[in-house]
């Protein structure tokens, strides 16, 4: 879904003027934000995480190895759901490449 914010509001649907795309009015969440890991496990805030596969960090030659462990996390709004630390480096993260550590 696209996050531009002007939005037409028809009948039974909402429209993005800029993209086109469209999807239905009962989508929208109202409730709390729920954030899951690779495997579906809910995510919380101060959850340790370890990544699933090596990434390599946007902007430097550094990668992120498979089975890194990050220090507790914080969810935070936006496309990257993860706020946390790992080998000493502040980053945003998606949940799709993070399972939970579970001790």
């Amino acid at each position: 879904m696209c996050e531009m914010n002007e939005i037409l509001t028809l009948e039974d649907h909402y429209e993005c003027l800029t993209c086109g795309h469209e999807w239905p009015i009962a989508e929208v969440a109202d409730g709390p934000r729920v954030v899951k890991d690779a495997y579906g496990n809910v995510l919380a805030d101060g959850d340790v995480v370890a990544m699933i596969k090596d990434l390599k960090l946007q902007g430097s030659s550094q990668v992120l190895k498979s089975g890194t462990k990050s220090k507790p996390i914080r969810l935070v709004d936006g496309d990257h759901e993860i706020s946390c630390k790992m080998d000493g480096i502040a980053i945003g993260l998606k949940a799709q490449f993070v399972k939970k550590v579970t001790s």
